[in-house]
């Protein structure tokens, strides 16, 4: 039996959205979104809105931005939620948890970050606070040194150089991104730009190059969870199948950086509480800030074993035509990263393929998805399980 339903989705366009403001980009996604589930904003009982910040605008206290749009929304209660890049994912669980306990019959849910009115070293320097300030903060390469410079490294002296898999990764996930209208880069670089260094492929940290990255990017999306009862009369619905959610330790020092310990953990809890097995799946929306951090995820919810990621992709196997396809929306690699837009425009990527709306990315087969959305360098684990009502 499904928890809730995903009953009505919006996307912005991601990417440098200059004179956008952030009140206009939350409340034209959160008036979209209710429209497309076909509802009066009398219906919504509670917002829930993910934003990190950490200093990307001055505003902060955004719970109550979407009112001055929308009026009618005034009273509710509404909620600001943040667990760094997980913060989309952390939005859609107390929504869900508002519906479940059955304070809300409809949540609507809210993810959005304005990071590119600040420089590249600003945002390294905001997105580092997403690692243990007390040892990592003075890593080369901001946020990407922290999985170029520690992560990539010691995944590559322990299992050898990964260059090949990772710039597949890249030029898999940019090929995808190419057919999706929201995406930030919708451009095929093709795997010979993402493997070579090069003046507009330079080495960013460790063995990471700009291709290894994702893009730093302004944007919003939202999405309605209905409880069962009320889902049944909208015009579309997805059901969430399950939810898990699991923290580990913040410090790297207390882990081992090429094993995500606590993405594993989260994934083996929501396929068990689904009550399927991962090959049930159609298909898997991935949190790929860094191509490295995509091939460890293979491992992570068992596609393959420690230090065998690479073979997956080099066999084609995540390709949107594979057997397994991973991240058939070109991910944050293409797609773009706004940190607290990203767990939620992958719960909404994944409603689109499950209701046969996802256009140009539309899969052969789309019946079940998985979605694992992290925090920090898999610090805060969040997986989705959801699954088609056609």
């Amino acid at each position: 039996m499904a928890l809730a339903a995903i009953t009505g989705w919006a996307h912005s366009k991601f990417g440098k959205l200059d004179g956008v403001d952030p009140e206009e980009m939350i409340s034209q996604v959160a008036m979209d979104a209710i429209m497309h589930a076909g509802l009066s904003f009398d219906e919504i009982d509670s917002i829930h809105l993910g934003t990190f910040n950490g200093g990307f605008l001055y505003q902060d206290f955004p719970s109550s931005l979407l009112l001055n749009k929308i009026p009618e929304l005034r009273f509710r209660p509404s909620t600001r939620v943040e667990n760094a890049c997980a913060t989309g994912s952390a939005a859609f669980h107390s929504g869900l948890n508002s519906v479940r306990a059955g304070d809300s019959r409809h949540a609507l849910v809210i993810g959005f970050e304005k990071m590119t009115e600040r420089s590249n070293a600003e945002v390294g320097e905001i997105l580092l606070k997403c690692s243990y300030a007390k040892e990592e903060a003075g890593v080369a390469g901001g946020f990407a040194g922290v999985f170029g410079n520690i992560i990539a490294r010691a995944y590559f002296e322990r299992y050898g150089d990964q260059s090949d898999a990772i710039a597949a990764i890249a030029a898999k996930n940019h090929r995808n991104g190419a057919a999706n209208p929201y995406a930030h880069m919708r451009r095929d670089l093709g795997y010979e730009f993402c493997r070579h260094v090069s003046d507009k492929n330079p080495f960013v940290a460790g063995p990471l190059k700009r291709t290894d990255c994702s893009m730093v990017s302004d944007g919003a999306a939202a999405l309605i969870i209905s409880a069962p009862p009320q889902a049944l009369a909208r015009p579309q619905r997805v059901s969430i199948k399950a939810v898990a959610h699991v923290n580990d330790f913040l410090p790297l020092s207390r882990r081992d950086p090429t094993a995500f310990e606590g993405g594993r953990l989260a994934w083996g809890k929501a396929l068990s509480r689904a009550g399927i097995a991962l090959e049930d799946l159609s298909f898997v929306e991935t949190h790929d800030c860094f191509t490295i951090a995509e091939l460890i995820e293979y491992e992570a919810m068992g596609l393959a074993k420690p230090g065998q990621g690479a073979q997956i992709i080099l066999d084609g196997v995540t390709r949107k035509d594979g057997r397994f396809p991973v991240n058939p929306s070109g991910g944050l690699k293409a797609k773009g990263h706004p940190v607290g837009a990203t767990g939620v425009s992958m719960h909404v990527m994944a409603a689109m393929q499950l209701a046969g709306q996802a256009g140009d990315m539309q899969l052969a087969r789309a019946d079940r998805a998985g979605i694992f959305n992290m925090g920090g360098a898999a610090v805060a684990n969040y997986v989705s399980i959801l699954e088609s009502a056609k």
